[in-house]
């Protein structure tokens, strides 16, 4: 499809691989290559429209930012070309910063102006508060450490953004924060910072003095705290300021989601009206955070009511060196026998070929092949014998989740498009596909006769299939939110489901009512049974690792893993996978800084980390006699680690 670039078309859609609109007439390739395929933002400003390269083999994806001469309010054409040279040279140094897209290309066409950048895989931020609900404090932190460095770069090039909100920070697929959409951004040099231009911008995010076209480098640190007060609240920054009392009142909204005094000071000044009190610049917050984390972090291993993980026997394997970090000899000589466990793990090979994410990983029962599902709608399968791929299996969507029925003759795939669809391992021809689900499988798992599939999604239920028929057998409603993770027991008595809701669901798979009931705490990310189905592991937002009795619903323990928090700050996503070993002594989970942690289930410490991922890992499992872990990641790769 091309999407026409008159902003007055009537009938914008187009067929691919013609040169005009055939409504309007209008050129459809900007500059003889880049093809507009559809709008994806809208502003005072312009619009951003998703584009393809053609003058490369794989037309890969960019963004275009169009915008009319008017909306600058500049009446000299000629003038107006020179500023958006010069503005635009300015963004090209600007994209040279990690966490901002590349500026591609420049240039005016039929009277509008056009910038080219580099698209990013990914969601904004508010796609995910959608998705996953309200953000807590951790998250906020992590927000601010991430894009106040940004800030400070780009007011440092004499740029202010102009339009920071939710919409415009997003997430990669490997996790990163990336500041986008600098459209509306105004190059100041000197005295013109002091000059009235044009009000630009979002209103319910932008600061008082921008509303009045006098944006200052605070403005910026302005709608990055309403930005923050906003994903805290999911309320308009506009209800939360009391106009009759002229203050923010944005603390009354937040509900069971609270913030600490040392947060609510910084935000409450990041969005002071009077610039005279505001913060000044983004390294001046910098500084207030950086003395907060020491304070931070001392808290946090200090807390005394979960069990500590924090020896000098720890062990850091990577998997660029596959050999453990500070392994002098003297000091393995001197390790107790459990931890001469964290030097056992290596990492023996990478497995590469896939184009994008893999989102889940599974392992046939009889250990001979490895399905791994991607991003890039395809699922590749692996001999283990040779780490060689087999074949692969083209789908129509991105591939959320895989798995082996137990008998290792069918695998299962659920998508984003909300379809179950099964497979033969050994013919890769399309058995059935069961679909009716909303908002895309999250998750899915076979009972361990193999005869039922039990899925989770977005709509918030728990499904139950029967194989045979591909018909539903029960529909389990009692979330609020999204389902992100099911787990049938092996002794097939039980279902758990995990919830963006915090709560963890213990099911009978018989009759389908609920058994118990487990508030964690935290979004859930991930659940597992251990073996034996006496207990159950959950693993959510903030690295929360906790470890239940399925039967009595007593929290056995929280694992501490604060210190995998990067300087005091929690990450968004925190536990992403969690899976027990097959006899049980090991539970081996992942998170969102590229890690993956082997604990020890019976002393209920660390074993080691495993690293050597440079993206987020996605999913985690044991080879069936527990010898080998398999992990798939963000980066594209699968790594296969090994205890010798």
């Amino acid at each position: 499809m091309s999407y026409c670039l008159n902003p007055h078309c009537q009938k914008p859609q187009n067929q691919n691989n013609i040169k005009s609109c055939l409504t309007c007439g209008t050129t459809l390739l900007l500059k003889q290559r880049y093809r507009a395929i559809k709008p994806i933002g809208q502003g005072g400003f312009g619009r951003t429209l998703l584009a393809v390269d053609e003058s490369k083999p794989l037309k890969p994806p960019c963004v275009i930012k169009q915008f009319l001469l008017i909306s600058q309010g500049i009446d000299n054409t000629q003038k107006a070309a020179e500023l958006f040279e010069q503005e635009a040279l300015r963004l090209d140094v600007l994209g040279k910063h990690n966490q901002i897209p590349n500026l591609l290309d420049y240039l005016i066409q039929e009277e509008h102006q056009y910038l080219v950048q580099e698209y990013i895989d990914g969601y904004d931020l508010a796609e995910i508060l959608k998705e996953q609900g309200t953000f807590k404090e951790d998250q906020i932190w992590e927000l601010l450490n991430s894009l106040l460095p940004v800030l400070e770069f780009i007011h440092s090039r004499d740029v202010i953004h102009r339009d920071i909100k939710p919409e415009n920070i997003i997430r990669s697929r490997n996790g990163k924060l990336f500041l986008v959409d600098f459209g509306a951004a105004k190059v100041v040099t000197g005295t013109a910072i002091l000059q009235t231009g044009t009000s630009i911008g979002t209103p319910e995010f932008v600061a008082p003095e921008q509303s009045r076209g006098k944006a200052i480098y605070s403005s910026d640190l302005y709608s990055l705290g309403t930005t923050c007060i906003y994903l805290l609240t999911g309320v308009s920054p506009f209800e939360l300021f009391d106009i009759s009392e002229y203050t923010w009142v944005w603390r009354q909204y937040l509900l069971d989601n609270s913030v600490s005094d040392k947060l609510g000071n910084i935000l409450d000044k990041l969005i002071e009206n009077a610039t005279s009190r505001r913060y000044q610049s983004a390294g001046e917050v910098l500084k207030i955070i950086n003395s907060l984390q020491t304070i931070y972090a001392d808290r946090n291993q200090s807390k005394n009511n979960q069990l500590s993980i924090q020896n000098s026997h720890k062990k850091i394997v990577s998997a660029e060196s596959q050999q453990p970090l500070n392994s002098q000899n003297s000091e393995i000589a001197n390790l107790p026998t459990k931890h001469k466990l964290s030097l056992a793990w290596k990492c023996i090979d990478t497995l590469h070929h896939h184009a994008a994410s893999i989102s889940s990983v599974a392992i046939s029962p009889n250990s001979k092949i490895l399905a791994s599902g991607s991003s890039y709608c395809a699922i590749k399968l692996w001999d283990i014998n040779n780490n060689k791929i087999i074949r692969t299996i083209c789908f129509d969507h991105p591939i959320n989740t895989v798995a082996f029925s137990p008998n290792g003759l069918i695998i299962a795939s659920g998508d984003s498009a909300n379809n179950i669809i099964l497979l033969n391992p050994d013919s890769s021809i399309k058995i059935k596909a069961h679909t009716g689900l909303f908002s895309g499988v999250k998750s899915l798992c076979f009972s361990s006769d193999g005869k039922i599939i039990v899925s989770g999604g977005g709509d918030a239920t728990v499904k139950l299939w029967d194989v045979k028929t591909r018909n539903i057998i029960r529909n389990l409603k009692a979330h609020r939110k999204s389902v992100n993770s099911v787990a049938v027991s092996a002794n097939g008595r039980f279902i758990a489901s995990g919830s963006t809701d915090n709560k963890v669901i213990i099911w009978s798979l018989k009759t389908g009512k609920i058994i118990n009931t487990l508030d964690t705490g935290s979004k859930v990310n991930s659940i597992a049974f251990s073996p034996d189905a006496e207990m159950i592991a959950t693993g959510g937002e903030g690295y929360n690792i906790k470890l239940w009795e399925v039967i009595t619903r007593q929290e056995i323990c929280t694992l501490d893993s604060m210190h995998w928090v990067k300087k005091g700050v929690y990450s968004e996503i925190s536990v992403k996978s969690i899976t027990f070993s097959p006899n049980g002594e090991i539970l081996a989970t992942s998170s969102y800084n590229n890690d993956i942690k082997l604990w020890d289930v019976n002393t209920k410490e660390e074993i080691c980390t495993l690293t050597g991922h440079s993206g987020k890992v996605n999913s985690l499992v044991f080879s069936p006699d527990g010898q080998t872990l398999f992990s798939g990641s963000d980066d594209n790769t699968i790594k296969i680690w090994q205890y010798k």
